[in-house]
């Protein structure tokens, strides 16, 4: 007998699938319990309308994804901690840390677990960050990790010559 699981059930399938199942299993076992519907008339019908809304929801939210990967492309992120001895660091940068820094410098809202960052970096250094944007699009990002002193160091040699352009 053909069904319409309602929802996921081991060994049988997913929510939304359509699967033969014996009919004594699907009136015994998934009718009474409501996890799934006969696949005929109507609700073969809202099946395949329901299909079709995923399908179109899953197409947006890839053009979306694919928007914000261009926007990530060739991204360098500073993110500033404090070191104890050498370049240990006090704690450590993880995957929420990058996130917030990807949301100050580009505007994007990305979900921390969508942050491949296997350990926390305790270290600093530069690393490369995957973050995954869709199921099939991820974007390397650049993290550098440096001092409170480095970046002062850095924004005054900037200004630096920015002074003696002027004069």
């Amino acid at each position: 007998m053909k069904v319409i699981l309602s929802r996921d059930i081991p060994k049988v399938g997913k929510d939304g699938e359509i699967v033969n199942v014996a009919d004594g299993y699907a009136r015994n076992y998934l009718f009474p319990r409501q996890y799934a519907v006969p696949a005929t008339g109507g609700a073969l019908r809202a099946w395949e309308a329901r299909r079709r809304q995923e399908q179109q929801r899953e197409a947006r939210r890839a053009l979306e994804a694919q928007a914000e990967a261009e926007k990530l492309a060739n991204l360098t992120l500073t993110i500033t901690a404090r070191v104890g001895g050498g370049t240990k660091l006090f704690g450590s940068v993880t995957a929420q840390d990058v996130a917030d820094a990807i949301a100050r410098e580009r505007g994007i809202t990305v979900d921390r677990r969508r942050v491949s960052l296997a350990d926390p970096i305790k270290n600093l250094g530069t690393y490369t960050v995957p973050v995954r944007l869709h199921t099939d699009i991820v974007v390397p990002i650049t993290v550098e990790v440096i001092t409170e002193e480095e970046l002062r160091r850095r924004t005054t040699a900037a200004e630096a010559p920015a002074d003696t352009a002027q004069e």
